[in-house]
C-alpha cells in the first residue's frame, strides 16, 4: 500500500512539474557527477544528458597537483576519453576530498607555492585533454577532517589560490569548488564569496553529511527541506549563500547516492529523531541486501525519505527517486546552476538515480 500511494504522489508531483516548466528562466541548469571509480567501471554507465564527471581525487605532491599512481592516470585517460562518446561532457579533475587534503593549509599559505600548484593544475588539464579542476579543500579556515591544519589566514589564501588558477589556466577552462553545506562556521569563514565567485564557474554545494558520523541522534542527512523545517537542509544553505549575494545560477543543490544508517534505535516515530548510534554507510547497490527488513517513509516537512528496521533497531536517511526528482525541480524552479552528487560508483548501472536526475533536468 505505501508503494502504491508513493508512485501516486510522485506521478502527481511530475504532472505538476511539468506544467511549470516553462516559467523557467534561461539558466541551462548542469547535471554534475564526481567519480571515484576505477578505470572500466566509467564504460558501463550511461553518460547521456551529464555535463560535467569530475574525476576524484588527485592530490598535493609537494606544491604540484599531482596524479597518485600509474593506474590513476589510466583511469583519468579513460574517464577524459569518454568525452568521445558523449560530445558534450566536460571533464574535470578534482583536488583533495575528505581526507585528502592534509597539507593544504600550509601548501597555499604563501604565493609562490599557490603559483606553483596552479602551473601544475594547467599542465595536468591541458596533458590530460581535461576541462578543469574542482577544489575539494576541506575546509579553509575551520576544522575538516580530524588532525589536519587550519588556520584563519586559509581564507584569503584560498581567494588567491583561485586567482593564480584563473591566472594559468586556459581560457574556457572550468574552476569550480565544493563547499561544505554542514559545517560550522563555513560560509563564514572559509571563502570571501565577493571575491572568489567571480573568478569560478561555479559552486558545487555539499548539502549532505547534516547527520553521520558523530550523531547521538537520528535525522536526515541529506533533505532538500522547506520553510517548515527548521534543522540544516539545501534549502536553507541555498538561501544563506544567496544572502551573501552568491548568484542562484553559479550554486550547483547536492545529492547523495549514499545511505548511511543509526544503531539501537528505539522504535518510537519509525526511528526519527530518536537517540542512537552512528553504525555505517551504504551504497545504492549495497542497500539491496539488507533492505527486506525496512519500512519506508516520508517527510513531507523535510521532503526527504527514510527507513527503520523495527526488528533490527536501524534507521536509514538517503535519496531516493523521488527526493532527487524534487531536488531536481527545486534546482529549475529556482534557476540554480544545476544538480550534482557524490558519487557515481554507488549508482545502479541501469535505472539508477542519475536516470531519474537526468530525466527531471534535461527533459524541461
Amino acid at each position: 500500500m505505501r508503494k502504491s500511494v508513493a508512485f501516486i504522489g510522485l506521478l502527481f508531483f511530475s504532472c505538476v512539474s511539468s506544467q511549470e516548466k516553462n516559467h523557467h528562466s534561461e539558466v541551462n541548469p548542469q547535471v554534475i557527477a564526481y567519480y571515484a571509480g576505477d578505470e572500466k567501471s566509467i564504460d558501463e554507465f550511461n553518460l547521456e544528458g551529464v555535463d560535467q564527471l569530475i574525476y576524484s581525487f588527485l592530490h598535493l605532491k609537494g606544491n604540484q597537483l599531482a596524479i597518485d599512481n600509474e593506474a590513476d592516470s589510466l583511469t583519468l585517460l579513460n574517464v577524459v576519453n569518454q568525452k568521445k562518446k558523449y560530445p558534450k561532457l566536460k571533464v574535470l579533475v578534482s583536488l583533495g576530498g575528505w581526507g585528502g587534503c592534509k597539507t593544504c593549509s600550509d601548501v597555499f599559505s604563501t604565493e609562490e607555492d599557490r603559483i606553483a600548484f596552479a602551473i601544475s593544475t594547467a599542465q595536468i588539464i591541458a596533458s590530460y585533454q581535461a576541462d578543469g579542476i574542482d577544489l575539494d579543500w576541506e575546509y579553509p579556515g575551520i576544522s575538516g577532517f580530524p588532525g589536519h591544519k587550519y588556520q584563519s589566514e586559509d581564507r584569503k589564501n584560498f581567494t588567491d589560490l583561485v586567482v593564480q588558477l584563473r591566472k594559468y589556466m586556459k581560457e574556457g577552462d572550468i574552476l569550480s569548488f565544493a563547499a561544505g553545506a554542514n559545517s560550522d562556521g563555513y560560509f563564514e569563514q572559509s571563502i570571501d564569496w565577493d571575491k572568489v565567485m567571480p573568478l569560478v564557474d561555479n559552486v558545487n554545494l555539499m548539502t549532505y553529511d547534516f547527520y553521520g558520523s558523530g550523531s547521538s541522534k537520528t535525522g536526515h542527512h541529506t533533505p532538500l527541506g522547506s520553510d517548515r523545517f527548521k534543522e540544516g537542509s539545501a534549502v536553507s544553505s541555498i538561501q544563506a549563500l544567496m544572502n551573501l549575494g552568491v548568484k542562484p545560477e553559479k550554486i550547483i543543490i547536492g545529492a547523495a547516492f549514499y545511505i548511511k544508517t543509526f544503531k539501537e534505535v528505539e522504535n518510537i516515530n519509525n526511528g526519527l529523531n530518536q537517540n542512537a548510534v552512528s553504525s555505517r554507510s551504504y551504497n545504492q547497490i549495497n542497500f539491496e541486501e539488507v533492505r527486506s527488513d525496512f519500512n519506508f517513509h516520508w517527510d513531507a516537512s523535510a521532503n526527504a525519505p527514510y527507513a527503520y528496521d523495527s526488528i533490527n533497531k536501524i534507521f536509514a536517511t538517503f535519496d531516493d527517486h523521488k527526493s532527487i526528482q524534487l531536488k531536481s525541480q527545486y534546482a529549475l524552479e529556482h534557476n540554480l546552476g544545476g544538480i550534482m552528487f557524490w558519487q557515481l560508483m554507488n549508482d545502479k548501472k541501469q535505472n539508477g538515480l542519475l536516470k531519474t536526475m537526468v530525466d527531471a533536468i534535461k527533459e524541461n
